[in-house]
């Protein structure tokens, strides 16, 4: 049986690089281009109308722009993935867009096969990010004093630690899967599973709890 398409919208106010953002999406086994806008101003309408599972969403745009359109889409549309896909590295937009939700964040130098993936990770429950981004979301953390190691254990598997540690390293999922010798599916059974172990919800999130506590 062959699994649905990754049903995606685009906000972009370069009219070039959405046209070239709607000719990789159209063209890519896989990925579904629903619609491409000018900018955020009928993202409601848009949301109900689509219903995509990965919105990819410019932050300058004219009249309404991304971080506006990000937050009306998470209250009225939790479940939709927004990938953040910007020029902007500075701290106060990386912040206020994964306050508000996104789920993912790149600078529009990723090359198009590396934005592909990072589609297909949002919708596959992953967290990507140019490894810049990473660092700085990482910086921007609260710093925790590392835990001694004797004193929890998070009873990880030896595959599990190999795993968090590729992530640690900015792996995506297709990357641990090549080099772990396993399907997609069997890396994000083993991530769930690290996910529950460390009690946390998002790849970021354990990505963070890793570093802070020498787990790997």
């Amino acid at each position: 049986m062959t699994s649905s398409p990754i049903k995606i919208v685009v906000y972009e106010d370069n009219p070039d690089l959405r046209e070239s953002l709607s000719v990789l999406l159209k063209g890519s086994v896989g990925f579904e281009l629903a619609g491409a806008f000018i900018n955020c101003e009928n993202v409601e309408a848009q949301m109900r109308e689509f219903k995509p599972d990965v919105v990819l969403m410019d932050i300058d745009m004219p009249v309404a722009n991304g971080l506006k359109g990000l937050r009306a889409i998470k209250k009225m549309a939790p479940n939709v993935n927004v990938l953040m896909f910007t020029v902007f590295d500075d701290n106060e937009h990386i912040f206020d867009a994964i306050c508000s939700g996104a789920v993912g964040y790149l600078l529009k130098r990723t090359p198009p096969t590396k934005l592909l993936e990072a589609i297909y990770d949002a919708h596959h429950g992953g967290a990507p990010m140019t490894s810049s981004i990473a660092r700085k979301v990482l910086q921007m953390l609260p710093q925790q004093q590392p835990r001694v190691a004797e004193n929890v254990s998070y009873k990880l598997t030896e595959r599990e630690t190999e795993i968090l540690n590729l992530l640690v390293k900015g792996n995506s999922y297709k990357m641990i899967a090549d080099k772990c010798g396993i399907t997609m599916d069997t890396v994000r059974s083993h991530i769930k599973k690290i996910y529950d172990k460390l009690h946390v919800h998002s790849q970021t999130e354990a990505v963070a709890k890793a570093i802070h506590e020498n787990i790997v």
